[in-house]
Order: C-alpha cells, then structure tokens, then sequence
C-alpha cells in the first residue's frame, strides 16, 4: 500500500484530509450565483453584513467556504480583494479554508495574493489548451494553493464516463509530471448534470460521475474528487422533498465510492436511512438509472411526495371542457392520447392551419411556461409538454405547406452556440429540443464558439433568430461584444440571451445598449417557444420589439438610479447638520397612558397607509411599478 498522503488546507486553523476523513462539507452561500441575499449585499457594498453570512456559514458547520464575486454587474477583482481583506480579519470565520471561485484568472490570482493560510482554487481546466493550464497551474503552485481541476477540454465538457477519465487522467499527468504539481494537492471536479430531465442522453449523468469517481481513486493516487450535489437534482427544482433524497441517495453512492468534498447546502439534505422507502426506491432508480421509466415513474410519484393528489389515469373529465382548456390540459400534462383529434378540431374551426400553432398552442405552452417558471413544472414534464407539442405540430404541418401564403411563417430558422470560453451545453440543448418540438429548424453550433463563426454562420444560412447560451462569467463579455459586432456588421435578426449566469439585469444594463434591434433575455426553455414566436410573427413582432426596448430602457433608469455612488460628508460638517432641537419653544405632550399596552380586536386595515410595499415589487422584479 502507498504512504498515504493527505490534502492539507488552512486558515487560521489547519485541515487535513485524510482517507479516514469524513466528508468535507463546502459552503456555498458566500458565493454570488449560490445566495441571492450575499449577491444583493455584494452589489449594495454592504461587505460587513456579507460577512454574516460568512459567519453563519461557519457556524453551522462548513469547513471549507466558496467565496465567488462572478457578476456581470459587479467588478469582481474589486469585490473579491475587499471581502477577503475583511474576511480575513474575523477570527470565527478565517479560521477555516478559503476556496477562491472564479472562471476569471485575474480574479483568482488578486484573490491568492491576500488569502491567509492555504486556500484552494476554484478551478483550472485544459479547455483552453495545455499552455494555459501548465501557467496557471505553476502559479498555483508558487502560491502554495490546492486546486480543483474541472473535467474539461478543448473538446468540451466531459459528459460521459470515458471522456470523465480521460480528462482526469491527462490533467493528472501534466500537473504531476509536468508541473511536479503535489498529487495531494489535486481536487478533480467531474461534472455533476442532472438527471431526470426526460431525455434518454441525460440518464447515466449521475452514475457515470459515481465511476468516474471510483476510477479516479483507483488510478490516480492521493487526489480527492469534488462537486456541486445539488446540480443533480434541477429537474426537481420547486419540489424540496425530492430533491433532498435526491441528493442523499448521490451521496450515499458518491462518497462510497470515493468522493470526500462537495458543496451542499445541509438544509437541502435528508438523512438516507430515513427517506421513505417507496421514495428511496424511486430516487435511486433515477439516480442509479436501474429502469427505462425511472424519471417518469418518479415524476408520478412526485406529486403525492408534496402532498398533492395524484391524478387519476382513468379520469376523463378534462374531455368535457372547451376545446382550448383540452388543449392546454394536454400540453400541461404531457398527454399526447387525444391531440391530435383536438387539434383537428381547433383546424377545422380555424381560418389558417396556422393560426392554430400561433392561437391554440402557444396559449397552452405559455400556462407551460409560466408553471415551469414558478417552480410547478419540472423539467422532465417540460420535455413531455414539447412532445406533444410536437406531436400536433405535425398533423398541422401538411395543412401549413399546402397553405402557400403561410408556408415562410410555418417556421423560423434559430442559431444556437454556447460562446467562446465556455463549453456549458445542457441548457441549450433542452432549449433546441423544445424550439425543434415547435417546428422550428435549429443550427446548433455547440461549444465554445468564436464571434466570427457565429456571425458567418448567420449570413450563410440566412437565419431568423441567433440564441447565445453561457454559464460561466466571462460569456456574459462575449455576448456583449458579440452584440457590439451585430450592430457594427448591420445585423436585424433578433437576439436571445439564455444561461445560468445571465439575467434580465445584465441583459437591459451591458447588452441591449449595444444593439438597436430585438435583445430578449429568455429565462428558461419553454419561454422560447413564446418569445420566439413573437419576434418572428408579421403581426407582434413589431410592437414586442418595442416593447422590449422599452422595458429595458426603464430597467436601466431604474438600475442607474440605484447604482449611483453616494458621495459622504465629512464628520464634522455632519455634525453642523446635525438636527436641531428648540428645547424652550418646542411642546412635548404626554402619552394618554404610559408603559405596555395590549390591543385587541385591531383592525388590520389601518396598516394599510402606513406599509411601504417598495420592498415587495423590488423582489417580484415590478420595478417602476410602486403604487402612489
């Protein structure tokens, strides 16, 4: 047996991972992208009450904490030097690792010159090539940091168990061999994807990661393997139960097989011998993927997991409703038995075959969006939506063709590409499938597409529409110039902005400025169906262009009112403001009673001039819209 070689970290305290270790738990909530209240203090400069959540962090048990500033609206070297100067200053929280995030090296690197102790690099990668990866990783090192090292290449991202080896066996030879990189020192991060999603390639995501794992103990000596668990459970996303066995059921296999860091959120976890045992039975054949029907059994069961009742497969009720109602029941549902005979109806009734895509079905799949949107729809049930859809879709599409007027309007021509420097694809992917499901041709670039190719490709195909997709920060700089090249080049094709990291915020403030046509930010797959289909019809697309442009230009008046640097007086000229009080000439009158008292029989109403409802709009992003 080899000696054994632990991964050593520190802050004021020291860490030492060792084969006997517990599972070391990594707080995320310090980062940007994991906690919308630490983002909201971050943006507002407010880094003294950032550090509570730091502290909370620590306190309820993290041993390592992931601090991120990747934004688009924040200068994240600023932000990250500054947090970590006042982090380190607080015993109770320094005392544990720090792991600096960050898909920008300048980032990383202002951060490794003021962290204390032995921290850990949240991450390098050889997508960019070998160069970069060895520079990147000899600086580390001079820096005396651990590194995590994700699964990818220039290939992409590794989404299988092969490509998962590979990679972490060519990285593992470069830095050991190369850069005499201390093995110890390595944390291989191998992709958790989701599964449950509803598409067949999805299925083996989490066990492929549970192999390669086990592959990686075996083969590569002394590394540690790493990960975010709760990307596993997305499709779940709005249904916590599940999602919680989901991540337990990971764990459970994960760690036995040798992952030993993760970032989890403990409140998002339940213990594994006490999921329920039908439940457990479900997540694990997910997870596990041991049945064909796995995600669509666990879809079922679901429902009565959140206490809601399941629907009865025999009741046809929904059938005597109106002919929309039937239609949006069917997409809601996934259920595909009766649409056609439906959507034959709605044909005969309606004056174009096409008007039943753009009336009947885009109704339907805009409740879909809407359900999905708010957290009562999961992924997978999206999927089932847009095969329906398209389903009915081509029983029309005949009647459309025949239709020589309509037939340019049957269908849009979309361009897709994940940009430069990133290599993040499921989304996009989801996003094709349900836009293909809706009869509209797809241009998949992939991965990790320069600018160039992006505005060739438009030309020579002579597209509708160009979707960029990214996860990471530095694509959101790539789509700002790729607008910048639309606009220079005198492009008119709508663009749709879509990822993890982007938002209707960076969309309105960094990226519509620079083009003067349509700039939609599309929030999740189903939406597309809807925006797409309204930048391309002759008779909206007009007026949503506009519209768009207008909402975003008040968004970013709103943005820039709340954004302005407040300039301070100093203290004594403060103090000359301070309020006055005329002690002799001012009356004080007496309370009618002193001390506690009790109300009862309040009338609440009486509350109601007296509530400032700014803060409710502000989180319901109703901005410009508080009431007098």
């Amino acid at each position: 047996m080899s000696q054994i070689r632990p991964l050593k970290l520190s802050g004021l305290e020291p860490l030492v991972i060792t084969p006997d270790s517990n599972f070391i738990n990594v707080g995320e909530r310090t980062n940007v992208a994991g906690s919308k209240k630490f983002l909201r203090l971050i943006k507002e400069e407010k880094f003294d009450e950032a550090l509570e959540v730091a502290r909370e962090q620590v306190e309820n048990g993290a041993q390592i904490i992931d601090v991120n500033m990747d934004d688009g609206l924040i200068e994240g070297k600023e932000a990250m030097i500054k947090f970590l100067n006042i982090l380190v200053a607080e015993p109770d929280i320094s005392r544990v690792p720090i792991m600096i995030d960050s898909s920008k090296w300048e980032i990383i690197e202002a951060g490794l010159q003021v962290v204390q102790g032995k921290c850990v690099v949240n991450s390098i990668s050889l997508k960019e090539g070998e160069e970069e990866f060895i520079a990147h990783a000899k600086k580390i090192k001079r820096y005396g940091a651990a590194v995590i090292v994700m699964a990818f290449d220039e290939k992409g991202q590794a989404d299988n168990y092969e490509r998962r080896i590979e990679i972490a066996k060519r990285s593992y030879d470069i830095l050991v061999n190369q850069v005499k990189f201390p093995p110890e020192d390595i944390i291989f991060d191998l992709n958790i994807f989701p599964v449950g999603t509803g598409m067949d390639e999805h299925k083996r995501n989490a066990i492929d990661f549970i192999e390669g794992t086990r592959w990686v103990k075996e083969n590569l000596p002394h590394c540690s393997v790493s990960g975010g668990v709760s990307n596993v459970s997305f499709s779940f996303r709005g249904n916590n139960p599940v999602r919680e066995a989901m991540h337990s059921v990971f764990l459970y296999h994960a760690i036995k097989a040798g992952m030993n860091i993760g970032i989890v959120n403990p409140s998002m976890l339940e213990v594994y011998d006490e999921i329920p045992k039908e439940l457990l039975e479900h997540v694990e054949d997910v997870i596990l993927d041991r049945r064909n029907d796995a995600t669509e059994r666990l879809l079922d069961f679901a429902g009565n997991v959140v206490g809601r009742k399941k629907e009865n497969r025999i009741d046809l009720s929904w059938r005597e409703n109106a002919l929309q109602d039937r239609i949006t029941h069917a997409l809601v549902k996934g259920i595909d038995a009766y649409i056609l005979e439906d959507i034959e109806q709605a044909r005969i009734e309606a004056e174009k075959p096409l008007d039943v895509i753009e009336g009947h079905l885009m109704t339907g799949m805009n409740v879909v969006g809407d359900l999905f949107g708010s957290g009562k729809m999961f992924l997978p049930q999206v999927v089932k939506s847009a095969r329906v859809m398209k389903k009915a879709v081509a029983h029309l599409l005949p009647y459309i063709e025949a239709d020589k007027s309509n037939k340019r309007q049957s269908a849009g021509k979309v361009l897709m590409a994940t940009v430069k420097g990133d290599v993040h694809d499921i989304g996009k992917n989801i996003v094709a499938v349900v836009l293909g499901c809706n009869n509209y041709e797809i241009i998949d670039l992939g991965v990790m597409v320069p600018p160039e190719k992006i505005i060739e490709t438009a030309k020579k195909e002579n597209v509708d529409v160009i979707g960029l997709s990214g996860l990471i920060t530095p694509s959101l700089d790539e789509m700002v110039f790729l607008a910048k090249e639309m606009e220079r080049q005198d492009f008119s094709v709508p663009l749709l902005i879509g990822g993890a990291t982007t938002s209707k915020a960076h969309t309105a403030v960094k990226i519509d400025p620079q083009y003067k046509n349509a700039v939609a930010h599309v929030n999740d797959a189903s939406r597309a169906v809807t925006v797409v289909g309204q930048l391309l019809k002759e008779s909206t697309k007009e007026k949503y262009k506009r519209d768009l442009k207008t909402d975003y230009d008040t968004f970013r008046l709103n943005f820039k009112k709340r954004s302005k640097v407040k300039s301070f007086l100093s203290i004594e000229e403060a103090r000359i403001n301070k309020f006055q009080i005329d002690w002799k000439n001012t009356e004080i009158k007496k309370p009618n009673k002193l001390g506690t008292q009790v109300v009862e029989d309040f009338d609440l109403s009486k509350l109601l001039d007296y509530i400032d409802w700014s803060p409710f709009f502000r989180s319901w992003d109703l901005h410009g819209r508080y009431p007098d």
